[in-house]
């Protein structure tokens, strides 16, 4: 239903607090992943956990950017990225791209190659997924980018990793 027919909402509350939402989404388990890029506005890379599944038909997945992250030009510039999800034991490596490590010293730590795309794949992720961007929408401080799935891989053997009340746990699939 388009956002015009949609009845107004009467608010029932006041206003939620800012450090009140931020506890609660500390309850909402999220997988890591690093998403990458490469191309003519450079290459980049940054830790993201606001990555989830749109639609199959196409296979369609959506990222959430902060407008203020270092990665924001090249990631918009390209119009591709790679969303490597990582494996339990690469905690280092989501710290590292999630901080104000030199984009070179981050991934100097890890082997990547490319695909379609050209963007960097993570070689000992858990799932990788080579995008194009297909649409762009703004809310608030963040971009969420529709990226279009042009290739993929999963290791069937590899663990998860999670982000889930402010720290990293370990998911173990059963088999």
């Amino acid at each position: 239903m388009p956002l015009a027919q949609l009845a107004p909402v009467t608010p029932l509350a006041p206003p939620v607090a800012r450090q009140d939402f931020r506890d609660a989404m500390a309850r909402l388990a999220a997988a890591v992943n690093i998403v990458t890029t490469d191309g003519p506005a450079g290459r980049a890379g940054f830790t993201a956990t606001a990555v989830c599944s749109v639609t199959d038909e196409p296979p369609t997945l959506l990222v959430c950017l902060n407008r203020s992250a270092s990665a924001y030009p090249a990631v918009l510039g390209n119009g591709t990225l790679c969303i490597n999800t990582l494996a339990s034991h690469q905690q280092a490596l989501s710290n590292l791209f999630g901080g104000k490590t030199p984009m070179a010293e981050r991934f100097a730590a890890a082997r990547w190659s490319t695909w379609a795309t050209g963007s960097p794949v993570l070689d000992d992720a858990a799932a990788s997924f080579d995008c194009r961007i297909s649409h762009i929408s703004s809310v608030g401080t963040h971009d969420i980018l529709c990226c279009e799935v042009l290739a993929l891989r999963r290791q069937a053997d590899a663990d998860g990793l999670v982000y889930f009340d402010r720290g990293y746990h370990g998911v173990h699939a059963t088999r």
